[in-house]
């Protein structure tokens, strides 16, 4: 790229891009003075000194044929953009953190009288106590449940509890005090609220001792009971700290990055320490950059890593606070432009004062303090060499060609499992992965029990399992082989994109019938097939506990399962796609039995029968969407006029007042 005349460029904070002769985006960067850190890109190399660029930037340059600006009144404004613009674009050249996940928190309600502890995945500012992040949504519930054996506090929404005529099942099983329907004393379920809070702000030893003396106490009093439950929840307080090590002995939150030199790329690793003990953390990999780049990679990842829902601590620990280099005013030379890889204090107290923005309160970017900081750097950095050891492995799609004798990698997978009762309501779901990862927006759902006048699937997002394209089932209600082939029959008839590997949860029998049908279809050689069968029990019952290695995996032609390594990367692939469509055939399931008893309770209203039920459902999705509308909008619907449109209104209220008493 011809340099470009300095003296047009403004010096102000702002954000340049360099694009290609297409018009793409290669890189996009964020500068205090746009005018001296583009000058630093056309910096001329002096004999005896380092080059003024990296490999990769001289790299992009060569490609590059324009340069964009865009002002803006702060380096905070320009430092927001260059993220924003740097997730929307992904520049081949930027260092892009490929991870859009909101980890897993616990929230717990403390405006109200009867408070509730619920996981969500963003922070929001709305007066509740957050405790996380949790990098494991699973690991996070099990935790949740515990506390929940252990604690019996409300699960049920503020909806919920309000409308509530009779306890739950919760109740019943003593996880649950019931205050939607009993007069629970506040300061009882307040103690409760309590001993949850010590739990989650790493005041377990605390809360344990507090625990053994009210036991200790309730005994000698020969109140057995009470001791009984004590010395549970004093176990399951245990249960759930025992696998927190404690990294701070004085406490305190915090986020620890720390950065390594894999030979084949950066990897960098984050931990959440929460009161002093390691919450959970997360580990990435660029492959092809070097140690000279780390600078510009520990400041992407952090604009790039939180954001508005982020759990945002008061401090974040790094290796090494970047060198100040003069870049952007600080000591330089207004006419000395300085390499635009060099980080900057200025860059940092950006960094900071949008976090503390978001977070609502200050935030320090801070270098080790303490030999106990500098450890969990080290630990940190450690799990990030761990997690490119890992990826450099043979990928996915490698392995799972080998492990079912393929000639292609299976980057491709779809996945299909039936859910009924007593054959009603039978739903065929299916899920797509492609390299590892869910695609959910092509998931779909078939159902068999509905006449139709179009296509049989329709998106997993669709709020209903009501559409009007449904087909008429050609097999025996309950067949679950007969469903599996006119699932197969549709999805040949569907068109592609067609996946590599189509896996069937079921044995030998389910395999066969939709090798028969696609077969028949004339599909066959346009993907491979497989199933996955649980382990059996001793009574000869599937077990369906998650992660069970004893599964078994066929292929068409074969009567013997495939010898696969227990635990090996493939089949507890093959075990998370299999437990992910089993879960979404049964919910689509459950959906289709509430609304068809929806659809019963809409026919109540007068002057709705089952054709004006249907055309309803098809408009507004759920019953309480229905009680929302106006006569207006009910008016609207095809084949009902404001008259009668006046008469379902006033019905849908009626039924809702009902039911709220």
């Amino acid at each position: 790229m011809q340099k470009p005349v300095i003296s047009s460029i403004p010096d102000t904070p702002g954000v340049y891009l360099f694009k290609d002769a297409a018009g793409r985006i290669l890189y996009v960067g964020k500068a205090k003075h746009l005018r001296r850190r583009v000058a630093s890109y056309f910096r001329e190399a002096v004999e005896g000194a380092p080059p003024p660029q990296t490999p990769k930037t001289l790299a992009m340059l060569r490609q590059a044929e324009r340069l964009d600006t865009l002002s803006t009144t702060t380096e905070k404004e320009a430092l927001l953009l260059e993220a924003s613009l740097i997730k929307k674009h992904r520049p081949r050249y930027n260092i892009v953190l490929r991870d859009d996940k909101q980890y897993v928190l616990f929230r717990l309600q403390k405006k109200h009288p009867y408070p509730r502890l619920d996981i969500v995945r963003a922070v929001r500012r709305d007066g509740a106590q957050y405790y996380g992040p949790f990098a494991s949504a699973g690991a996070a519930r099990a935790t949740w449940k515990a506390i929940h054996r252990a604690f019996p506090l409300r699960r049920c929404t503020d909806r919920a509890l309000e409308n509530r005529v009779r306890p739950c099942l919760y109740h019943f099983i003593g996880q649950c005090l019931a205050p939607c329907v009993f007069d629970v004393p506040r300061d009882d379920y307040a103690a409760l609220v309590h001993r949850v809070e010590m739990l989650l702000s790493g005041r377990s030893g605390e809360l344990v001792g507090q625990l053994r003396g009210e036991m200790e106490s309730a005994s000698e009093s020969l109140e057995f009971e009470r001791a009984a439950l004590l010395r549970d929840q004093i176990r399951a307080v245990e249960r759930t700290v025992e696998r927190q090590a404690a990294v701070l002995p004085g406490g305190g939150d915090l986020d620890v990055v720390g950065i390594v030199d894999t030979g084949g790329g950066l990897g960098l690793g984050v931990l959440f320490v929460r009161q002093g003990a390691v919450l959970d953390g997360r580990a990435f990999l660029w492959p092809g950059l070097g140690f000279e780049e780390a600078p510009e990679l520990l400041l992407s990842f952090l604009g790039q890593f939180y954001g508005p829902h982020s759990a945002i601590p008061a401090r974040i620990v790094v290796p090494w606070l970047p060198v100040t280099d003069g870049v952007d005013g600080v000591g330089a030379d207004d006419d000395a432009p300085l390499p635009p890889q060099a980080a900057t204090d200025m860059s940092l107290r950006a960094i900071e004062e949008t976090l503390a923005d978001l977070r609502g309160g200050p935030v320090r970017i801070v270098a080790p303090r303490s030999p106990e900081e500098n450890r969990l750097v080290d630990m940190a950095a450690a799990n990030a060499r761990e997690h490119a050891r890992r990826e450099t492995e043979a990928p996915l799609p490698d392995l799972l060609a080998r492990a079912l004798h393929l000639s292609a990698p299976v980057r491709r997978v779809e996945a299909v499992d039936i859910s009924h009762t007593g054959g009603r309501s039978t739903r065929a779901g299916m899920v797509v992965f492609e390299d590892g990862r869910p695609v959910r927006d092509a998931w779909r759902a078939y159902a068999f029990d509905r006449p139709a006048d179009h296509s049989a699937a329709y998106p997993a997002a669709h709020p209903t399992d009501h559409p009007a394209d449904h087909e008429t089932p050609t097999f025996t209600a309950g067949d679950d082989y007969a469903a599996l082939a006119e699932w197969a029959r549709r999805r040949i008839a569907s068109g592609p994109p067609w996946p590599d590997l189509v896996l069937i949860d079921g044995g030998r029998g389910q395999l066969s019938a939709v090798h028969r049908a696609i077969r028949e279809a004339g599909g066959e050689g346009l993907f491979a097939l497989a199933s996955i069968a649980k382990a059996r029990t001793g009574d000869g019952r599937a077990d369906r506990r998650a992660g069970n290695v004893a599964d078994r995996v066929f292929l068409p032609g074969r009567a013997n399962p495939l010898p696969l390594r227990d635990g090996a990367p493939e089949l507890l692939f093959l075990q998370h796609v299999r437990d992910a469509v089993h879960d979404f055939a049964i919910g689509r399931h459950r959906r289709a039995r509430a609304g068809a008893a929806l659809t019963g309770e809409l026919q109540r209203v007068e002057g709705v029968g089952p054709k004006t039920a249907r055309l309803l459902w098809d408009r507004f999705g759920t019953l309480a969407a229905m009680r929302e509308a106006d006569e207006k909008e009910l008016a609207e619907v095809p084949g009902i006029g404001p008259r009668r449109a006046r008469q379902i209104h006033q019905r849908l209220k009626e039924m809702d007042t009902t039911r709220r008493r």
